[in-house]
């Protein structure tokens, strides 16, 4: 080990104390050409549940291995070094639970600097080394294989990634250098900064094959094999591999900085400004146009440890916790066991939701589904605007000729209610008019067997009153989505007085198979979502309602980062619907919420902002902006802040004391994943407590430790 790696062990070393440690197994394969490769295979001992990764202890156990197998290189014992991992993953990156531990600025720049030292060594061995990506292998993981002089990929590899600026970092162990110089700035601008913000998209096998990241592909029987024969012949001089983007070939003068712009452009318009780390991403990824690897490995360190003591890399790790464990027990619901059966759904109503829902059960449970409206024609139509999106799945290549005929199979319409009869799911996608549903319900339960479950998709509406007319009000459960159906991932799945816990669990265990996050709430107004955006909403229209602009309503909530500005947000609910929203909030809690007369003239004109032909925003339009006019409280974007923010922590304050959810940590999961709260900001609890908010509102803070950054960090969110 180098004098520089023992100092930064003394630092590190503390941090791998109980670290499940990813060992580094070394066994010799004597080529078909005679020679000699060295396999190394990253195993942490556990099962595919637990995938390697990386923390100090396995990086320094890795860099002692390869500095092992250098002077056995130096000495003639071996001719290449291979690197792959346990079954089905190679590594998922950096161990989080020992970043989370770093205590300040430098050790955050030791732990940097160790991975860079680390995986260096795999281009300094004196040998070829080669990696075979046989799995997963997301973030640090898929850096081990950039490191490498040659790559190859299991075609079956479900996940591949750099997938760090979705947790508020960025790709520190060389992939911010290493890929766009691999694969060019386009395709590498795709991998670090687009996909993880489009819900952390990855790759699959073939993909990463495309984009140039993998040099060849094997199918996954075989995947070793061919992988130690393919290095055979690269190590013999049999075969040359040749890339698309090899550096000579790489367009740098024009392209490059033009790709970084657009990329700057399209996430100042798409998440404003506030999130640090795609930023930073975009930072070093331009610099490494010019800049030698020394350099922008040293600049990767920098940029990694000041993320890693930021409080919003905290924050995120406290929102990506939420996703991954928390939402996955979902605190309150019952026993899965008491979980009925769903083998056939019916649907009320056939408007565009109706169809939304159909198409979703369809495809997640592959049940048959019947839906029903007042009139023939409205259900054929329904019927065939959902076979005409699985034919168009079917021209994306996302369902194959066989699963388009069964699916479309399972779908079809009536209007006799007797035909829900065997249906042991029913959900209504109606008006949201209370006398509407209720009267829905009424007339269908007459036919359902007593184990039937009945789902109202309400989004403001008091689910209790919705089942006051049913014989069986155990029986109903509020199963809350929002839209899209298909794309946004959180169903608030709402529990009555009345609701049994056969029930409750039936709707978690739907809610399961639809591969959504449930989160049980109280049969309150708004439930979780609704609520706070009413908040947030209602302070913006009565900002300028009394006289505060439009602007600087938006400058006030940009700090949040939220995805759009809140009159955005009411253009794209609907301008009634939102008035609905207030209304409805206003009545409940008056004394809390505003009701804005203006926003229902707003809705009868129509828009907030004027747009282009392409529907871009040009600017307020005049006959908006005269509708709110006339107030005289103008408020600074300041003032204005601050009045949100105590109104946000002393209304989740009275949800958590009225048990509208289990803990705090279920509003942040409700607003992460049904309101789009950016994770940087890990929901709206940490943010709230920073900023003095829960203090001012409550007199203490929401956390215990606040969650944020540590010694060394002079930053701001």
């Amino acid at each position: 080990m180098t004098q520089t790696m023992t100092a930064e062990y003394d630092r590190l070393s503390g941090l791998g104390e109980d670290e499940v440690v990813t060992h580094s197994f070394v066994r010799d394969v004597a080529l078909a050409s005679g020679k000699t490769l060295a396999l190394i295979t990253l195993d942490n001992g556990r099962d595919h549940t637990r995938p390697n990764t990386l923390g100090p202890a396995t990086l320094f156990e890795l860099a002692s291995v390869l500095d092992t197998l250098r002077e056995r290189a130096d000495a003639g014992e071996i001719h290449g070094v291979a690197l792959t991992g346990k079954p089905y993953i190679l590594a998922a990156g950096a161990d989080l639970s020992k970043v989370q531990e770093i205590p300040d600025l430098e050790t955050g720049r030791q732990m940097a600097r160790l991975g860079h030292a680390t995986f260096g060594r795999l281009s300094e061995l004196g040998v070829p080394s080669f990696a075979f990506i046989n799995g997963l292998a997301l973030g640090g993981g898929l850096e081990i294989a950039l490191n490498a002089d040659y790559r190859t990929i299991d075609s079956s590899a479900p996940a591949v990634g750099q997938p760090e600026v979705f947790i508020g970092l960025i790709p520190g162990w060389g992939g911010a250098w290493l890929l766009p110089n691999l694969i060019g700035i386009e395709n590498a601008l795709k991998v670090v900064v687009e996909n993880p913000l489009k819900n952390n998209r990855l790759l699959r096998g073939p993909q990463a094959l495309e984009l140039g990241i993998a040099d060849a592909m094997f199918p996954p029987a075989t995947f070793l094999e061919d992988s130690i024969a393919w290095a055979d012949r690269v190590l013999s001089g049999e075969l040359k591999v040749k890339r698309p983007n090899e550096p000579g070939m790489i367009e740098r003068t024009v392209k490059w900085d033009a790709a970084i712009s657009i990329a700057r452009k399209t996430l100042e318009s798409r998440i404003g400004t506030v999130a640090k780390a795609p930023y930073k991403a975009l930072e070093l990824m331009k610099a490494a146009k010019n800049s030698d690897k020394a350099t922008g490995f040293a600049a990767e360190d920098e940029a990694l440890a000041e993320l890693i003591a930021s409080d919003q890399f905290r924050a995120s790790i406290y929102a990506f916790n939420l996703v991954q464990k928390r939402a996955k027990r979902p605190a309150g619901a019952p026993d899965p066991a008491v979980a009925r059966p769903v083998t056939k759904i019916g649907i009320i109503g056939a408007g565009l939701m109706a169809s939304q829902f159909a198409l979703l059960f369809l495809r997640r449970m592959q049940v048959p589904v019947v839906i029903t409206d007042l009139d023939q024609q409205r259900v054929d139509q329904a019927v065939e605007r959902i076979k005409g999106e699985l034919a168009e799945l079917r021209e994306k290549g996302k369902i194959n000729p066989d699963e388009l005929n069964r699916l479309e199979a399972l779908i079809t319409g009536t209007v006799n209610k007797a035909d829900f009869a065997d249906c042991d799911w029913v959900i209504e996608a109606v008006f949201e008019e209370l006398e509407v549903k209720q009267a829905v319900f009424e007339q269908v339960e007459p036919f359902l067997s007593p184990e039937a479950v009945l789902a109202t998709n309400t989004s403001s509406l008091s689910v209790e009153q919705i089942g006051a007319k049913l014989k069986h009000p155990e029986r109903l459960v509020g199963f809350h989505f929002f839209n899209p159906v298909a794309v946004m991932p959180l169903i608030e799945v709402v529990k009555t007085p009345q609701t049994d816990d056969a029930v409750l669990a039936t709707a978690m265990a739907a809610a399961k198979s639809l591969k959504k996050t449930a989160v049980i709430t109280a049969d309150t107004p708004g439930f979780v979502v609704n609520r706070l955006l009413a908040k947030l909403l209602g302070e913006a229209m009565h900002a300028v309602d009394t006289g505060t602009s439009f602007e600087t309503v938006d400058e006030a909530v940009a700090p949040f980062g939220l995805p759009m500005t809140a009159f955005e947000l009411l253009e794209l609910v609907g301008l009634k619907v939102g008035a609905h929203v207030l209304d409805t909030h206003h009545a409940a809690f008056p004394d809390r919420f505003y009701e804005s007369e203006n926003l229902h003239r707003l809705a009868e004109h129509g828009r907030i902002f004027e747009r282009d032909s392409k529907g871009r925003i040009k600017g307020i339009d005049k006959a908006a902006r005269k509708i709110v006019s006339g107030g005289k409280s103008v408020m600074s974007a300041d003032e204005l802040r601050r009045r949100i923010e105590d109104g946000l922590a002393d209304e989740i304050k009275r949800m958590v004391d009225d048990k509208v959810v289990s803990a705090v940590e279920d509003i942040d999961l409700c607003l992460l994943l049904g309101a789009g709260w950016p994770f940087q900001m890990g929901g709206a609890t940490p943010y709230l407590d920073r900023v003095g908010a829960s203090q001012r509102a409550f007199g203490d803070t929401f956390h215990h430790p606040p969650i944020r950054g540590v010694a060394g960090d002079d930053s701001a969110d």
